[in-house]
């Protein structure tokens, strides 16, 4: 049972959501388990979808964690808003955010629900309609220097702005443990990487819908999933263009002014 009284978790979920519309900071009280981290999360989502975003899919932070030992910190997931959503080549007000970071990635689209648990790497295949590259930004809300685990989650995993790429490719014949990504900013080279990196790009997903799952929660038809950062983060500030190209899924873009 968490020491928290869901009042206070509210209250957590409230000066996030303060912090994400007006780009300030929020604090946490100490001591957040990882129950009460999505507990938080989960009142931040709602207050979003109350004031008319759609949730249009999830995110999984720490994807090279999937298949470690229980100690592990990591992985995490949290949840893409609409509002996150940025155009290919769109742009973004790099003063509006914290600390923020962007990743490429392999993005999988469902054609058909999953719900855990008991969901495996062949269910994932059989219910994904494609994938397509993506670029996520990731920033804080968090007034904290070295925020734990639990606070992040609680943060919506850092989640701040997605951008999708190319056309939905299907799965047929495509292993995306072999599908490369080069990863540039400002038209140089800065990472390269592959499915491989987090593992298995469908297990991720796996693991997502029994984790989510065990929270009630189930990955519906027409979900965007980023399975995780391929060739690591990269400081993002005013004037970076970063574009994402993967192997026969094509390209994504993002600009910061």
């Amino acid at each position: 049972m968490s020491p928290f009284a869901a009042a206070e978790l509210d209250a957590v979920a409230d000066a996030l959501l303060a912090a994400q519309r007006d780009g300030g900071r929020a604090r946490v009280p100490g001591g957040l388990d990882l129950e009460a981290g999505y507990a938080i999360q989960r009142a931040l989502v709602e207050r979003h979808l109350a004031a008319g975003e759609s949730a249009i899919g999830w995110k999984i932070g720490m994807a090279s964690a999937v298949g470690r030992t229980a100690d592990s910190p990591g992985p995490i997931y949290g949840r893409l808003l609409s509002g996150m959503l940025l155009d290919d080549d769109g742009t973004l007000e790099r003063a509006a955010l914290h600390g923020p970071h962007a990743e490429g990635e392999i993005a999988i689209v469902l054609e058909r629900p999953l719900r855990g648990p008991g969901v495996t790497v062949a269910d994932v295949l059989a219910a994904a309609a494609g994938v397509r590259p993506a670029i996520e930004v990731f920033a804080t809300r968090l007034d904290a220097d070295a925020p734990e685990v639990a606070d992040m989650v609680a943060d919506n995993s850092s989640s701040a702005h997605v951008a999708l790429g190319g056309r939905l490719t299907p799965l047929d014949g495509v292993d995306l443990r072999l599908t490369g990504l080069v990863f540039s900013r400002n038209a140089s080279i800065a990472a390269t990487g592959a499915g491989g990196q987090v593992g298995d790009p469908a297990a991720q997903v796996a693991w997502l819908a029994n984790a989510a799952g065990a929270r009630g929660d189930e990955l519906r038809a027409g979900d965007v999933i980023l399975t995780g950062a391929l060739g690591g983060a990269h400081p993002a500030e005013a004037g970076d263009v970063f574009t994402a190209e993967v192997d026969r899924l094509g390209s994504v873009s993002v600009r910061l002014a």
